[in-house]
């Protein structure tokens, strides 16, 4: 499935918006496309009962898979306290997200200087653990 970096970035900074980031400042936004081509899209949500928040990560998948999806094929994730910086998935994260990988699933993030990154799962989560 061919995939639109550009767009799954776009969708990522739209709902980095509506992040609720009272305590680290750091709003997140996530974006992933499934297996069927849907969207579903995530923001860090914070509580002050540490560490009861979620990521923007995982609240994509639990969208996903609220929806039916089974498999990511692609996920950006976007991130800063005011403007956009360099922001690489958690280690839990990273587990989730391959979790409902393939082999070739890419991870897409913006990098040190604004441009467009895109890695495989297995790249930033070397020897993963998985349970079969």
């Amino acid at each position: 499935m061919s995939v639109d970096e550009n767009m799954l970035v776009a969708a990522a900074k739209a709902v980095r918006h509506h992040a609720y980031a009272p305590y680290s400042g750091f709003f997140v936004g996530a974006a992933l496309i499934d297996e069927t081509g849907a969207i579903h899209s995530g923001c860090n949500v914070e509580n002050a009962a540490f560490p009861q928040g979620a990521c923007a990560e995982a609240n994509a998948i639990g969208a996903m898979v609220a929806a039916g999806g089974k498999k990511i094929v692609a996920i950006a994730a976007v991130g800063g306290a005011d403007d956009l910086e360099a922001c690489t998935p958690c280690g839990g994260c990273r587990q989730r997200i391959q979790e409902f990988a393939s082999e070739d699933t890419r991870v897409i993030l913006i990098g040190d200087d604004g441009s467009i990154e895109s890695y495989l799962i297995d790249d930033l989560l070397p020897a993963t653990f998985r349970l079969r």
